[in-house]
């Protein structure tokens, strides 16, 4: 797993050729890279709101650990089942470019493409807002790219054909994304929101 971590950073195309051939099931592709990548910022968020706080107003807010941990477990869990969504978004629309991509593949290429999202979450130990908008900003960035470079080179499909998909898939992601977000505030409107220390 570290070295596609390290790979999509310093060549990220090299990186998509060896992430095309490299072969691993769900269970292996969820156990080596998704579950790990995708507890670092549910991990640092219950650090950061528990125990460093929100500096608003030059006031500092905890919140609860009984509030905290539901949400992170909830994050984690929202972060995995979204990269299956994605995975699954990317063998279907790669069947209609007439790519053979199996759904393992399908969900490495997912959470390659989401390591940077997955990393910036760190950031979230330093509850800083405009700081944790800024790193976020720059992974969403960096993600979009991977993803335009990265899904031609894995299905072996022309740049033309891959942006189209890259595209479709993007579009999957921020609906993804956004249904998290309702749910989240449908179960805040429920009392399940955070609350202070």
């Amino acid at each position: 797993m570290l070295h596609h971590v390290v790979g999509v950073f310093t060549h990220p195309k090299k990186e998509w050729e060896t992430v095309r051939d490299e072969q691993c099931n769900l269970k292996d592709c969820y156990l080596k890279h998704v579950l790990l990548l995708a507890a670092i910022a549910p991990i640092s968020l219950f650090i950061g709101a528990s125990q460093v706080g929100w500096t608003i107003v030059g006031k500092t807010h905890l919140l609860t650990i009984s509030s905290t941990l539901p949400m992170a477990i909830g994050f984690y869990l929202s972060s995995l089942i979204g990269v299956y969504i994605m995975g699954r978004a990317i063998h279907w629309m790669a069947t209609t470019f007439d790519a053979e991509v199996s759904l393992e593949k399908s969900v490495l290429i997912a959470t390659t493409i989401a390591t940077p999202l997955f990393l910036s979450g760190i950031i979230v130990i330093i509850p800083v807002v405009w700081l944790i908008m800024l790193v976020g900003m720059v992974a969403s960035g960096y993600t979009v790219y991977l993803m335009y470079t990265g899904i031609p080179i894995v299905l072996n499909i022309e740049p033309e054909r891959g942006f189209i998909l890259a595209s479709g898939v993007l579009t999957v992601g921020l609906v993804t994304m956004v249904g998290v977000l309702v749910t989240t505030v449908i179960l805040w409107g429920m009392g399940f929101g955070p609350q202070h220390a």
